[in-house]
């Protein structure tokens, strides 16, 4: 049969929003406030001091109970009725605040477990997904390119911004075997190394490589002297991105027609066009067949504009009379129903 690269699930897991514990801690502490200034001023109008009417109304809410302030003159029926209501809604005004303060400790410590081990579980039931270390402004970009083509996504980060909470998360050093382990790297299809420092990639791509023999990996490098290290560490691809950044503004200075065409067909989902990779999977009905025999006529198919048969070889415009074979990638362009249909062809 026939497979792509990019016949995953479509799925995308979505973090759910956390309640702030710390909310009603915040609403119950402006009550507890708001019955002191009423209390101060209760008493203070009934005829005590400022100080003594603050201290009258702390004394009460948190039922102390020292005694009554002022003289026999002013503890009046007045006096000792303000005091009880003021302490029976100060005191539970307190109580509530004391019960709140604890609970938001025991939940805010527990609410930062609780959510990374429901990341655990959500990212155990991942397979095939794409692991992202590094969510700086390179990270963001791959992100974007990589949900359009509708790919669970994970991201390693050891601070990550706030704009990541829409993918699953690890938070934690990239190099670490433990982090590349809890981001599901024994499952994934890809990886890509897209830290900030050449140093960090290279050791990434080494501990990836170690642990999954078979994952494709792509890495981010600063220095293109650097490339045939990384290739030395196991990189499938790597990627500089100042080179490509140089070669795509000079490719729109000298054919803007041609990269304005490549954007709509790469890039712009409003065009009902694309390119997509097909890989000739062992036991293919294709194999040994001519690439005439799936193709048919012209402008009724997708157009197969390469394929890949040896490895860094690419074969464009292909004849008719190409014959598929075992671990070709046949590169089509077309629409999504022609893509489709040249899938179905080819399975």
């Amino acid at each position: 049969m026939l497979t792509s690269r990019f016949s995953h699930r479509r799925h995308r897991w979505k973090r759910a929003p956390v309640r702030d514990p710390w909310q009603r801690m915040r609403l119950s502490m402006t009550i507890v406030l708001l019955v002191v200034a009423i209390g101060t001023t209760g008493y203070w109008l009934i005829g005590l001091s400022a100080f003594d009417a603050l201290y009258q109304t702390v004394i009460t809410i948190t039922t102390i109970g020292f005694g009554e302030v002022g003289s026999a003159a002013e503890i009046t029926t007045g006096y000792r009725a303000f005091t009880l209501v003021l302490a029976i809604v100060g005191t539970g005004a307190v109580l509530y605040t004391l019960v709140l303060f604890v609970d938001g400790l025991i939940e805010g410590s527990l609410n930062e477990e609780l959510r990374r081990r429901r990341m655990v579980r959500e990212i155990e039931d991942l397979e095939g997904h794409v692991i992202i270390a590094g969510w700086g402004r390179m990270g963001h970009a791959i992100a974007h390119s990589v949900g359009r083509a509708g790919l669970e996504i994970v991201v390693v980060d050891r601070d990550p911004s706030d704009d990541v909470s829409h993918h699953a998360v690890v938070v934690g050093e990239a190099t670490d075997d433990r982090v590349l382990r809890e981001a599901g790297v024994d499952r994934a299809g890809t990886l890509i190394a897209a830290l900030t420092s050449d140093a960090d990639n290279l050791f990434l791509t080494l501990s990836a490589r170690r642990m999954r023999p078979d994952l494709f990996i792509v890495t981010r490098t600063s220095d293109q002297k650097n490339e045939p290290k990384f290739f030395q560490a196991g990189a499938n691809r790597v990627v500089n991105p100042h080179e490509i950044g140089g070669s795509r503004m000079a490719a729109l200075a000298l054919q803007p027609h041609v990269s304005e065409f490549l954007d709509e067909v790469l890039h712009d989902e409003s065009h009902d066009v694309s390119v997509q990779e097909l890989h000739v999977a062992e036991g293919s009905g294709i194999v040994g067949e001519a690439l005439s025999v799936v193709t048919g006529l012209p402008g009724e198919h997708s157009q197969i504009i390469a394929i890949r048969k040896e490895p860094g070889r690419y074969h464009s415009n292909p004849a008719p009379d190409t014959v598929l074979m075992q671990g070709d990638v046949v590169i089509a362009l077309g629409s999504a129903e022609q893509l489709q249909d040249l899938a179905r062809k080819l399975c």
